[in-house]
């Protein structure tokens, strides 16, 4: 991971942590008597940040960043400095799996003895105090002796539409589009109140890109939900997403490593859309992608309107019974511009950028200068700079084209001296 990237993650990291201080507030959820009282109640104990690090905050500082979010949205939550000064992660991706492997096999070894462990094997240097180790245990509820897969679940249900979306992937058959098999992933999304589907879609590829496309698409239809649950897959748990949510002023939940199952709804609808739908059809007669699509958006259209028993009625009837809850998009343009992925590049002496292995030319006067550029995944022609509030569009780069545009920085050429004076 280059350190760009690294800062850009780090930085949606702190923005989405700060918005879920302050979203009770934002979305006029909070049960205190006032939003002050709120922010003393939440600050009155350490917080741990997104690095591990604990902290307390004054109830001020919450009022800041509320204030500072109403004005400039997702950027006024990142980070003021750039600099990775005390930053680190003390225990890494591998490091964390162990602790999950060891526990699982051996839930009495207590946090010292898997941090001794951890050194042993080299999953993280000496200079690691054990204290991150115990943190983490201590944070995900690792202590005890118990399966370490069990959770405490109980039953629960929103009392209104938009307040919690849930999303997930699902596995479907591969089909067969002009000679090529390849396997389909539906992406769906469904309102926890009243088991809507507000969003799916069928693709090729199971990434981060098509997550953000279903969900746009179910903002623009239905509004912004004041939550949104996931899992800590790739396609949901990415610097961008977070970013998103922060702008559109969603509370992006995950939810707890290997406990996808928590995602009841969703995962419950799966079995029904397998049941009811898949299983009906002759995948060998399917040929496209968009036929596919076809099929999925009239099946969609059927179980939003068919009686539905977990909730003793019709999905269709429960929304329109508190459809006006979500917030609307300001416009449409601005929902485009909440949807814009963000990276910064240095750009080099020729005047381009790389983005995914791909060169792109840039306006010659940020020549040597990092770049905040922002793109749509999907239509990278409408990629540009922002700088001081305003956009300069760059563009794919053409070596051979570039060959013949007229340089306006060459020195003028007097061509009737040319060969020399006469």
């Amino acid at each position: 991971m280059s350190k760009d990237t690294e800062t850009i993650k780090r930085d949606a990291e702190v923005a989405q942590f700060r918005f879920a201080l302050i979203a009770p507030v934002i979305q006029g959820l909070f049960p205190d008597t006032s939003a002050t009282d709120y922010y003393k109640r939440v600050t009155a104990s350490p917080l741990t940040l997104p690095d591990g690090s604990i902290v307390s905050y004054s109830y001020k500082t919450l009022e800041k960043w509320k204030s500072q979010y109403k004005i400039g949205g997702l950027d006024a939550l990142m980070p003021n400095t750039r600099s990775d000064k005390g930053f680190s992660r003390a225990l890494n991706e591998e490091a964390i799996a162990e602790i999950y492997r060891i526990k699982l096999e051996h839930p009495r070894m207590n946090a010292t003895q898997i941090y001794e462990h951890l050194v042993r094997e080299s999953f993280i240097p000496a200079n690691v105090s054990v204290d991150s180790a115990q943190r983490f245990i201590r944070r995900n509820d690792l202590k005890s002796a118990r399966d370490s897969n069990l959770r405490d679940r109980k039953a629960y249900e929103e009392d209104e539409f938009g307040k919690i979306w849930q999303a997930d992937t699902c596995y479907l058959p591969y089909i067969t589009e002009e000679g090529k098999s390849r396997r389909v992933y539906c992406i769906m999304i469904i309102d926890d109140h009243s088991r809507l589907l507000v969003g799916g879609e069928l693709f090729y590829h199971d990434n981060a890109c098509n997550f953000q496309k279903v969900l746009k698409n179910a903002i623009a239809a239905y509004g912004i939900p004041d939550k949104l649950y996931v899992d800590n897959g790739c396609s949901y748990s990415n610097e961008q997403l977070s970013m998103i949510c922060v702008s559109l002023g969603i509370l992006l939940l995950h939810t707890r490593v290997r406990d996808g199952a928590s995602k009841g709804k969703v995962e419950r609808h799966f079995r029904t859309l397998k049941e009811r739908w898949l299983y009906t059809l002759d995948i060998a007669a399917i040929s496209s992608l968009a036929q596919f699509n076809g099929l999925l958006r009239d099946y969609i259209r059927s179980y939003n309107t068919t009686f539905h028993r977990g909730i003793n009625g019709v999905p269709l009837d429960r929304y329109e019974a508190s459809k006006e809850h979500p917030r609307k998009p300001e416009s449409r343009q601005w929902l485009d511009d909440c949807f814009y992925n963000r990276i910064t590049r240095k750009v080099r002496k020729d005047s381009t950028v790389t983005i995914d292995g791909v060169c792109y030319d840039v306006p010659m006067q940020f020549i040597s200068a990092k770049v905040d550029i922002r793109f749509q995944p999907d239509d990278m022609s409408s990629a540009f700079i922002l700088f001081d509030d305003q956009k300069f569009p760059i563009r794919q780069t053409n070596r051979n084209e570039n060959c013949h545009t007229k340089r306006n920085n060459l020195p003028g050429i007097d061509y009737s001296k040319a060969g020399g004076e006469s």
